[in-house]
C-alpha cells in the first residue's frame, strides 16, 4: 500500500468545520502565539507565523473567524478573512489549521445550499437565525445522516486511484460513486458494511489506511484525470438560438456577457432545467441578496422535466451574495468547480453555471488593492487573465482515473456583468481569450421581449464546425446547411432593416421586403422562445430543424413566386407565422400535423408561383 503524506491528509474524516481538517495539529509548547499586528478591511497582518503556508486556513481572533493565508514574508503572513472583521482587535490570537481550504466531497451534496467556503446555510440559519454569528461553522455534509452503501470491492482486491469502491443512492435520480482518492493505492483488508456516516470508513487498506465515505480535496488544486478527450458531443441546451447557431461541446467553456436586465439569471435557470447535464452546480457570486433569494426559490420549485422530480435533486447551489464578505467570493467559484470535478470523475456530465465572474473579479481587485499590488487596466490586478485562464482550463471532457472506465465532462457557462454592457472591459476580454464560445446578451433585444436575448450578430462559437458531423448524424443531414442558411438570412435582414429605417420599407423591392418578412418570422419563432410555455421552453433538435427548414423553404418558394410575377401580398406569410406559432407550442412527438400545415402553405406559394410563370 502506498499513500503519500499529502494524499493521506486528503482521506482524513471530514472535520467539524467546512474546509478544515479533523483536528488542527497541536502547537509546540514553546512556540510563540501568532497575533494580529495590523488590520486593513478584510486583511489581517499576523506575526509571528514562521511556518505559514500559502492558502493555509487559519482561525482569526477570539471568535475564530475563518481566514486564509494569501501572502508570506519571513515570519509575517497576510490573511484574508472570510467573515466580517468588525470587532477584531490588534493582538488577538490567530490559530493555523495546517490545511488548505478544501471541499468536503461525499453523498449529501446534491440539494444543498452552501456559502462561498462550503458551510451549509440551512444548518447555519437553524443554529443562529437569519443573521449568521461570527465564527459560526458547520461541516458541509450532515455528520448525523447515515447512508446505505453497496460495496463493489471485496477483501483481497487491489485498488488504485480512482477505482470505484462503493455506490450510494444519493437521490432518487443519481447514484453517488465512492472513489479511491488520487495518490492512494493498496490491498483491501476490510470492507465495512451497513449504513455509514460521512466520517465512517468504507474500506480499510493494508497498512491501516481507512478510506471514509466522504473525502476532502483542496479547492484550488485541479483533480487529476487519466486523459483529456476532445469535445465531440454538444451540450444540448434546449434553446434554439444556442443549439443551432452557437453550440458548445460537453466540456466546453462559454462566456455570457450582458448588462443589467438582459436575462443572464433567467437563461442560466433555463440551462439548469433543460440542458443535457446529469448534475448542475450553480454558483451565485456576489449578486444581490434579494435576486439570489428569488432565484433560489424558483430553482427549488422547478421540476426536472426528465424525471418529474424536484430539480434540486441533481443540483448543488453555492451562494455568496453581495452583502456577504467580499473575499469569500474569490473562493466560491473554486469550491463550485471542485464539487463539479468530483461528479465529473464519477462519469457524469456536469454543467457549472456561474453568475457572475465580474463580481469574482471585483473581489480580486479589492484584495489586490489592500495588498498594494500594481494595478492593471481599470484597477484589476495584472494577473486577472492568468487566474481566469487557469479556472477555465478546469473544464473539459475526460477519461477518469480508475476502474471501471468512465468518461465525464464539466461544461462551464459563466455570466459576466460588464458595466453598461461594454464588452471591451477587462473581465470580458480576459475571458474571451480562453473560452470557446460567446453568447452575448443585448439589452435592446431584452426590451423587445426577445428571449433569449442573444445577439446573433455579436455571438460566436469556435466549435460549430467540429460539432457539425454530430448534428448531421443525430438531427439530420440538412443541419449544417440550415445553420448556414439561417445565419445568412439574419445577416442580410439586419442590413435591410438599416436601409428600411432610412428610406422606408415601401421603397424596397418585393424580394427585399419578402426577406424582411421571413427574417421577422425567424427572430420571433426560431430564435425566440416562451419560457412559460412548457413545450416551447425547451426545444428538441427535431423541432429546431423543422422551424429552420420551413423558414428557408418559404424564402426560396416566395422568391420563386415573386420572380414568376406574383404579388408579395398574395404570399401566405401571416398564415405561416400562425402555423409556426402552433408548431412551437406542439409536443415534439405530435408536431407532424403542424409541420404538414406549414408545408401546405409553402407548397401553395410554390405552386401558384409556378402556375403564374407558366
Amino acid at each position: 500500500m502506498s499513500a503519500p503524506p499529502a494524499a493521506a491528509a486528503l482521506v482524513e474524516a471530514p472535520g467539524a468545520a467546512a474546509g478544515e481538517p479533523a483536528a488542527p495539529p497541536a502547537e509546540p509548547a514553546a512556540a510563540a502565539v501568532a497575533r494580529i499586528a495590523r488590520l486593513h478591511g478584510a486583511l489581517a497582518e499576523v506575526t509571528p507565523m514562521p511556518g505559514a503556508a500559502l492558502y493555509e486556513l487559519v482561525r482569526v481572533g477570539e471568535r475564530g473567524l475563518l481566514g486564509e493565508v494569501i501572502r508570506v514574508r519571513g515570519d509575517r503572513a497576510v490573511v484574508q478573512v472570510y467573515e466580517e472583521t468588525g470587532g477584531l482587535r490588534l493582538g488577538e490570537p490567530v490559530r493555523p489549521t495546517g490545511s488548505a481550504l478544501a471541499a468536503e466531497l461525499g453523498p449529501g451534496l446534491l440539494g444543498s445550499i452552501l456559502d462561498g467556503v462550503g458551510r451549509p446555510l440551512a444548518r447555519l440559519a437553524a443554529a443562529s437565525g437569519d443573521f449568521l454569528a461570527p465564527g459560526i461553522s458547520a461541516p458541509t455534509l450532515d455528520p448525523e445522516r447515515a447512508w446505505p452503501v453497496r460495496p463493489l470491492v471485496a477483501v483481497g482486491d487491489e485498488v488504485a486511484a480512482g477505482d470505484v469502491l462503493a455506490e450510494v443512492d444519493e437521490t432518487p435520480v443519481l447514484v453517488h460513486r465512492v472513489l479511491v482518492p488520487p495518490g492512494v493505492s493498496g490491498r483491501v483488508v476490510r470492507v465495512h458494511e451497513g449504513p455509514l456516516h460521512a466520517a465512517d470508513p468504507v474500506v480499510t487498506l493494508d497498512g491501516g489506511l481507512a478510506l471514509p465515505l466522504a473525502q476532502r480535496w483542496p479547492v484550488r488544486q485541479p483533480r487529476p484525470v487519466a486523459e483529456r478527450l476532445p469535445g465531440e458531443r454538444p451540450l444540448l441546451t434546449g434553446q434554439r438560438v444556442l443549439d443551432l447557431l452557437f453550440p458548445v461541446p460537453e466540456g466546453g467553456a462559454v462566456a455570457v456577457p450582458g448588462g443589467f436586465g438582459t436575462g443572464k439569471t433567467v437563461i442560466e435557470q433555463s440551462l439548469a432545467k433543460h440542458a443535457a447535464a446529469d448534475v448542475v452546480v450553480f454558483v451565485g457570486c456576489g449578486e444581490r441578496g434579494n435576486e439570489m433569494a428569488e432565484a433560489l426559490a424558483e430553482l427549488s420549485a422547478l421540476e426536472d422535466p426528465r424525471s418529474g422530480r424536484p430539480l434540486l435533486e441533481r443540483t448543488v447551489l453555492v451562494v455568496n451574495t453581495s452583502n456577504m464578505p467580499v473575499v469569500a467570493r474569490e473562493a466560491s467559484i473554486y469550491l463550485g468547480i471542485t464539487i463539479a470535478e468530483h461528479y465529473r470523475d464519477m462519469g457524469y456530465r456536469v454543467a457549472m453555471l456561474v453568475d457572475s465572474l465580474s463580481r469574482w473579479a471585483e473581489a480580486l481587485r479589492e484584495i489586490a488593492s489592500h495588498l498594494q499590488e500594481m494595478p492593471g487596466e481599470e484597477g484589476y490586478p495584472t494577473y486577472l487573465g492568468n487566474r481566469l485562464g487557469r479556472f477555465y482550463e478546469r473544464a473539459g471532457r475526460v477519461r477518469a482515473l480508475g476502474r471501471p472506465g468512465r468518461e465525464g465532462s464539466l461544461t462551464l457557462v459563466t455570466a459576466v456583468s460588464p458595466p453598461g454592457g461594454d464588452l471591451s472591459e477587462p473581465v470580458t476580454q480576459a475571458g474571451l481569450r480562453v473560452v470557446g464560445a460567446l453568447w452575448a446578451l443585448d439589452s435592446r433585444l431584452a426590451q423587445q421581449r426577445q428571449f433569449p436575448a442573444v445577439d446573433w450578430a455579436t455571438s460566436w462559437s469556435l466549435h460549430a464546425e467540429a460539432l457539425g458531423p454530430w448534428f448531421a448524424r443525430e438531427a439530420g443531414a440538412e443541419w449544417p446547411a440550415l445553420r448556414q442558411a439561417t445565419q445568412e438570412l439574419l445577416a442580410r435582414e439586419a442590413e435591410l432593416r438599416e436601409v428600411a429605417a432610412l428610406v422606408g420599407a415601401d421603397a424596397l423591392q418585393d424580394a427585399d421586403r419578402l426577406l424582411l418578412g421571413i427574417g421577422a418570422l425567424a427572430r420571433e419563432h426560431l430564435l425566440g422562445q416562451n419560457a412559460y410555455d412548457r413545450e416551447d421552453a425547451c426545444s428538441g433538435l427535431a423541432k429546431t430543424a423543422a422551424l429552420a427548414r420551413l423558414l428557408r423553404d418559404m424564402h426560396v418558394a416566395g422568391a420563386a413566386a415573386l420572380a414568376a410575377g406574383r404579388d408579395l401580398a398574395e404570399l401566405p406569410l401571416p398564415a405561416l407565422g400562425r402555423a409556426l406559432g402552433a408548431l412551437r407550442s406542439a409536443p415534439e412527438i405530435t408536431m407532424s400535423a403542424q409541420v404538414e400545415a406549414a408545408e401546405r402553405l409553402i407548397a401553395s406559394a410554390r405552386g401558384a408561383g409556378g402556375a403564374r410563370g407558366g
